[in-house]
């Protein structure tokens, strides 16, 4: 009984020791090998395996020249995926820690579009459609002459296109009803607007799908 127990204890030791030293080189690993790592994941399509590496890395690797790319190449990543959210995540982060005045300019550029992207039902997302009107509004006045700035004006002029549309809709709601204060209220706003109706045609189909194709 003596001696079972002791092996029991024995062994208990000694995976527990494995575990701890296993646990020790998962940890103690080159910023290459969590690129390696990362890159790896990017390409099957496992984002939630490349974030959690990217966490290693940036945890053990703080200063290392591969973070600012692993970074870029994660916002991407999760673009490509529509996860717009995650994207503009790794956008911030780029612009936080390593951005230079042109490395700026792309990711400020690249979460604008991440944002755009992201809108996908103009009722529910007005928030994020102000926000990036601000957003793209910010970027022309910071990024005089930017290459970016044809594509920054296009989706701005979408937005506020958008914006018309919405406008005139709950406009008309709002007669059809009799409450016409709240249908001058929207009515007021496109007098402001920078486009009026002569600018748009109207699409067949629901108006922001259209604007995005």
């Amino acid at each position: 009984m003596k001696k079972t127990l002791l092996a029991t204890v024995a062994m208990s030791i000694i995976f527990i020791g494995c575990s701890k030293n296993e646990e020790v080189a998962q940890n103690n690993k080159s910023a290459l090998y969590w690129y390696k790592k990362i890159a790896t994941e990017v390409g099957n399509y496992n984002l939630d395996k490349a974030d959690s590496y990217y966490l290693s890395l940036k945890s053990e690797h703080i200063r290392t020249p591969l973070l600012p790319a692993s970074i870029i190449m994660l916002a991407q990543a999760h673009m490509q995926e529509e996860e717009y959210l995650l994207a503009n995540f790794y956008f911030d982060e780029y612009n936080k820690r390593f951005a230079t005045s042109d490395g700026r300019e792309y990711a400020d550029y690249m979460k604008i579009k991440s944002a755009f992207l992201g809108i996908s039902d103009v009722n529910k997302d007005q928030k994020l459609m102000l926000d990036t009107v601000n957003n793209a509004s910010k970027f022309l006045y910071r990024h005089p002459n930017s290459p970016y700035e044809p594509l920054v004006n296009t989706i701005l002029v979408r937005l506020h296109m958008s914006q018309y549309l919405l406008n005139e809709n709950i406009a008309g709601l709002y007669s059809r009803v009799g409450k016409d204060k709240a249908s001058k209220i929207y009515k007021d706003k496109n007098n402001n607007s920078p486009l009026n109706m002569q600018d748009i045609s109207l699409p067949k189909k629901g108006f922001f799908s259209k604007l995005l194709d």
